[in-house]
């Protein structure tokens, strides 16, 4: 938001009114010196903000691995970010450089709402990133069927609107601003109270809360699958190196399993039949559906085996080894029984499911780097925020306009950081970005 919450400090704290010529034939209000540095430091600023969040777009719309619903959220965080590197921070620089308004009430006013409707939008945007990696985390298999393109595009509509609606309150009267605006006029925020506490919440304070509460449970979540699957994967092993010892018999027509426990014992409550000849094999442990309830549970073992259906053929992506059985003919030239396979996973590699290993290797990448981000966002945006709200309520508090100006454009640095972290901390990202750039060059 722009650094105008401050027009009584400026006021009457430290900007005299002394002015200094520029090479530009214009009077500024800080040394030529001082206005460059900060020209040169400010526009590197939109620039990298411009370049950054150009670069996000065009990976998530280019490059496949990208192209998922997720990622719309952030391109509308792109396109927050971008708003505000083309719509706010020019006019703030030339805003301190000059040390009033020169561009008339009517321009102030929409310049004031752009900033806080996109400045409101960028971290409502980091808001519902941080909702939507908690409910894939938490609750992956449910959230998976309902994260759909209509959903995803609602919430982000959700979050532009509820922006415009915190933002817009000063221009229907809601304000302290004065009816006139001469030569000397600074353009500031509203410092009525209401207002303030209103907008500070919906802006900052409430995400800020959802987002730490989400972030918190994220974490909780990420640690305690890394330890199921940790145990999980130890289970894996014994059971492994520990098989106990299965019958299958197979019956013309039928057939049945008989569990036998190393000491000798059925395990099953299925019935041996009488036939004239039977296949037995001694397997590993199967799945719990193909047992009674005095069978293996899932959570005592590990799949190791497969049974299809008799007349299906097995699927998927373990190595199969059939055992045929040749039934004897029934008088009218029919045989009573057929061929049948078992699959079973080789016995020089225990089981892994490498699909949920690598799924929540990402998760738990993502939370890593929605916790980097929410660090970043609060350090660049708290310092604003808490000098926003307690201002209007100090009559005595003083703040210098260079002390202003510093934590306003902090915030504003929160824009061009965020394409910096996705680059950093996600492979996808980084490798669309180096192919737009070898593009481009």
């Amino acid at each position: 938001m722009a650094g105008g919450k401050t027009e009584n400090s400026i006021k009457n704290c430290s900007l005299s009114n002394i002015t200094y010529d520029s090479i530009l034939g214009i009077q500024i209000a800080i040394p030529e010196w001082e206005a460059t540095i900060a020209a040169i430091i400010l526009s590197l600023i939109i620039v990298s903000t411009l370049v950054g969040n150009i670069l996000v777009i065009l990976s998530i719309f280019t490059h496949k691995p990208l192209r998922t619903v997720q990622n719309y959220f952030l391109v509308s965080l792109a396109v927050a970010d971008l708003t505000v590197a083309v719509l706010v921070m020019p006019l703030n620089i030339a805003n301190l450089i000059i040390g009033h308004w020169d561009f008339g009430i009517f321009l102030c006013k929409m310049w004031l709402t752009c900033d806080i409707l996109c400045c409101t939008a960028s971290i409502l945007n980091l808001c519902a990133i941080a909702l939507d990696r908690y409910w894939a985390i938490t609750d992956p298999l449910n959230y998976a069927q309902k994260r759909t393109l209509g959903r995803v595009l609602w919430m982000i509509g959700g979050v532009w609107v509820l922006s415009a609606i915190i933002s817009s309150p000063p221009l229907v009267g809601w304000n302290d601003w004065s009816a006139t605006f001469d030569s000397n006029a600074q353009c500031e925020l509203t410092k009525e109270q209401g207002y303030v506490v209103y907008s500070s919440l919906g802006s900052f304070y409430i995400p800020l809360f959802i987002m730490t509460i989400v972030y918190v449970e994220i974490f909780i979540a990420t640690k305690r699958r890394l330890k199921e699957r940790a145990r999980a994967s130890k289970l894996s092993i014994v059971k492994y190196n520990r098989p106990q010892n299965i019958q299958l018999e197979l019956e013309s027509g039928n057939s049945d399993v008989i569990q036998e426990n190393p000491d000798g014992e059925n395990a099953g409550n299925g019935k041996r039949r009488n036939s004239k000849k039977g296949i037995f094999s001694s397997l590993g442990s199967f799945r719990e559906k193909y047992f009674k309830k005095r069978s293996i549970s899932i959570e005592e073992s590990i799949t190791d085996v497969e049974i299809p259906p008799l007349n299906q053929t097995p699927t998927g992506n373990v190595a199969t080894t059939p055992l045929e059985s040749s039934s004897p003919k029934s008088p009218n030239g029919t045989e009573k029984g057929g061929n049948s396979s078992l699959k079973r996973r080789p016995r020089n590699k225990p089981p892994v499911d490498m699909g949920k290993r690598i799924s929540l290797s990402k998760e738990r990448r993502a939370a890593r780097t929605l916790g980097i981000i929410m660090g970043v966002f609060m350090v660049c945006w708290l310092p604003f925020f808490l000098h926003y709200v307690i201002e209007p309520f100090c009559d005595s508090c003083c703040s210098t306009p260079r002390l202003v100006y510093f934590i306003t454009w902090l915030g504003y640095v929160n824009s061009a950081l965020n394409p910096v972290i996705y680059t950093i901390f996600n492979l996808d990202f980084r490798r669309a970005f180096k192919k737009l750039l070898r593009i481009s060059s």
